[in-house]
């Protein structure tokens, strides 16, 4: 076969007219994208937008109005394939969702004793492999609450690689922390991406860093998807909304001036 008549892979992922909303309020109205396989895909928008609900959508922790989702061309209305999404990805939650009680390398442990295949000594070395990756080893036997907030997250981060997951969803990683420790995160999540090839789905408020970082930029604004293409397009846009949101420093001494 000519391999510029070869049919192309299918996006990881493909959200086709979805809709949802609580109560008497729409947050999601229509919304439709797709996620390259290898791709960081950032999805960006002001607070109330429905960035987190989306996310939530599509992982199943929330139950879409109305709309189709389809996993590597197979549509998640099927549970097989709901099924075969939840064991090919992981998420990393806002607040980071650690146990407590549990020490750091207990909590990474904990979704491989869910997963159940492979044996402990498996586990044994794909946990300590992940600590080590992200320079945790030392802290394994302390708890979530001994540790800062960027070990917190690299924490949360290795917990969601253990199982070597082909897609990982990111809900805000960088809440709460410092400048610093944001670019940190992002330079974390860039170059984990690189190395060992999955593909990132990441909402976030962190305009500048998720430029630098992402392949590809979803805007969401009033339930909308408002731009849905490469992040460098999106960095360069003169289309008037776009720069009144990314360029916000700007904009703010534009304000003061007035």
């Amino acid at each position: 076969m000519n391999p510029s008549t070869a049919p192309s892979e299918p996006p990881v992922l493909e959200i086709r007219r979805l809709r949802k909303g609580f109560a008497e309020r729409e947050v999601l109205r229509d919304i439709s994208f797709q996620v390259p396989t290898g791709s960081i895909v950032s999805i960006l928008g002001r607070s109330g937008t429905g960035k987190s609900v989306l996310l939530k959508c599509v992982v199943g922790l929330l139950e879409a109005d109305s709309g189709e989702m389809f996993y590597r061309g197979a549509p998640l209305a099927k549970s097989e394939c709901r099924i075969a999404l939840r064991r090919a990805s992981s998420y990393v939650f806002q607040h980071n969702a650690l146990f407590d009680s549990a020490t750091v390398r207990e909590n990474v442990l904990l979704p491989l004793q869910a997963r159940g295949t492979g044996s402990p000594k498996e586990w044994d070395k794909n946990v300590r492999d992940v600590l080590a990756r992200l320079e945790l080893e030392d802290a394994a036997e302390r708890y979530p609450a001994e540790l800062s907030g960027g070990m917190q997250k690299r924490l949360a981060v290795a917990r969601a690689l253990v199982t070597q997951p082909e897609l990982v969803f990111f809900d805000e990683p960088t809440a709460g922390l410092d400048p610093l420790r944001r670019n940190a995160v992002f330079a974390m999540i860039s170059k984990l991406q690189r190395e060992r090839g999955f593909t990132a789905v990441v909402v976030t408020h962190d305009v500048q860093e998720a430029l630098v970082v992402s392949s590809r930029i979803l805007w969401l604004d009033a339930g909308l998807v408002r731009f849905d293409g490469p992040a460098a397009e999106f960095e360069t846009s003169d289309d008037a909304q776009i720069c009144e949101f990314r360029d916000n420093i700007a904009a703010l001494r534009t304000a003061l001036r007035s």
